[in-house]
């Protein structure tokens, strides 16, 4: 008798542990509450951004962009990485299109730069505007090893610096002198004529 009794016990057991096995509802529930918390945390960067497009709002409309930025001097291509208040690399300005990355083609001309954003706006930086340029690690919380290419430009008395990366970094040494050179040149021509009679 104990022989029929040990299989009985066996296959109770046996059906038990199958039993914890297909606890569907267990598994449903897990997964409905990871997909609720998912949900959750979406939500919640989504209203980060928004909150910060909000407080962003007062920032001044972007310059109109031209049809060309004149007598090219650099031209490259590479990724834009986003916008900051100068000297803050994780203040990320969202306001105008100006915090998400995107594909771009850089253009500097005598007039300025012309960020051409396929998909996004289109970004003109008057040349009076530009204050300078520097090889930088990082912008808007992304770290990039080779480094940036970090534009600072005034928008109507706020200073904000904008982060590049080129198809070829080498590039970037010619664009800060380049950069640099124009936001002089700019800045002596334009104090020359408010020195004038």
């Amino acid at each position: 008798m104990s022989a029929p009794t040990t299989a009985r016990q066996h296959l109770a057991h046996l059906a038990q542990e199958k039993a914890k096995v297909t606890d569907w509802p267990g598994y449903i529930g897990w997964a409905v509450g990871l997909l609720v918390l998912i949900a959750l945390v979406y939500w919640l960067m989504r209203q980060g951004w928004n909150w910060r497009r909000t407080l962003q709002s007062g920032l001044p409309a972007l310059p109109a962009v031209p049809p060309d930025a004149g007598p090219v001097i650099l031209e490259t291509g590479g990724r834009y990485h986003g916008t900051t208040t100068a000297g803050n690399w994780l203040d990320r300005v969202v306001a105008h299109g100006l915090g998400t990355r995107s594909r771009a083609d850089l253009t500097l001309g005598e007039r300025g730069l012309l960020v051409v954003r396929p998909g996004d706006v289109d970004l003109w930086i008057p040349a009076e505007r530009l204050t300078g340029a520097r090889k930088d690690s990082g912008i808007a919380g992304k770290v990039v090893p080779a480094g940036l290419l970090v534009v600072t430009w005034s928008l109507q008395g706020t200073e904000l610096d904008s982060g590049f990366r080129a198809d070829h970094p080498d590039e970037h040494a010619a664009w800060v002198e380049a950069v640099n050179e124009l936001a002089t040149r700019t800045t002596k021509t334009k104090k020359t004529e408010e020195a004038a009679p």
